[in-house]
């Protein structure tokens, strides 16, 4: 009894000893601002780099272009086919641009041909019938020209085809000797076997000659083994000449001359 009495009077004790809470809650719309402090880093020093100098290149010299010269026109001369006539009751026509060279056929006296080439150097015409084609060389002093000789073209003796003998081949010996512009030509003599004789120059020489400043096409028929011609000084390019042997069927290859030059 005694003892509940004591228990009894401890807890009223400690009841009144505790002091009162208020258990009224009061709840807001608002979130309470938690004000957090954040340490900031102190700032670190950047080293800034030197500056480098920078050596500005040294510009290179332009090329001077050059010029690229203008090509300068050179006009293309035209050339016709005239037409001419025989002025004489009779005329050799031959098969190279003189008389030197082999007869090739006849022309009659009032014949209309064609005048398709000239050679200024000797003066010579290669004609043929109206739209024909077998030509021959004849003297121009004997054909009336319809139409201007500077229309007619010029062809170079180095390109006239010659018939070609096919039984003899060329001849040989051939030398040149010069004293001043005069120049000897010699060579071995060609025998023909009987029969073949042209009854024409059995030899013919093709000479391009310095002749008053002008490399002149001259053709020199011969029936001696020697022949004695003019080449003068004076001429931008060189003199020369060759040989040829000659039978009825036509022309042996020709050899060239060893050409002397001038001292």
């Amino acid at each position: 009894m005694k003892l509940t009495s004591v228990f009894t009077f401890l807890l009223l004790l400690i009841t009144a000893c505790t002091p009162q809470v208020s258990t009224n809650l009061v709840i807001t719309d608002k979130p309470t601002s938690i004000s957090t402090q954040t340490q900031i880093p102190s700032p670190t020093a950047t080293i800034t780099p030197t500056q480098t100098t920078t050596k500005t290149p040294t510009p290179s010299p332009s090329p001077t272009p050059s010029i690229t010269p203008t090509a300068t026109f050179t006009p293309v001369p035209t050339y016709q086919i005239l037409r001419g006539e025989v002025n004489v009751a009779h005329v050799s026509c031959f098969y190279g641009p003189s008389n030197v060279y082999l007869y090739k056929y006849g022309l009659v006296g009032g014949s209309n041909l064609e005048i398709i080439g000239q050679n200024l150097d000797t003066d010579y015409l290669k004609v043929q019938a109206i739209g024909g084609n077998n030509p021959c060389w004849m003297n121009s002093q004997w054909m009336n020209i319809q139409g201007s000789a500077s229309l007619i073209q010029p062809i170079n003796a180095e390109d006239v085809v010659l018939p070609s003998s096919p039984y003899y081949g060329p001849p040989s010996g051939q030398n040149a000797v010069r004293d001043e512009d005069q120049v000897t030509i010699s060579w071995n003599w060609f025998g023909l076997r009987a029969g073949d004789d042209s009854e024409q120059y059995p030899y013919l020489i093709e000479a391009w000659l310095c002749l008053d400043g002008n490399i002149t096409f001259t053709p020199i028929g011969t029936w001696e083994n020697i022949v004695t011609v003019t080449d003068q000084a004076g001429c931008s390019e060189p003199s020369h000449a060759r040989l040829y042997a000659v039978e009825k069927h036509g022309y042996t290859p020709y050899v060239e001359i060893p050409w002397p030059t001038l001292p």
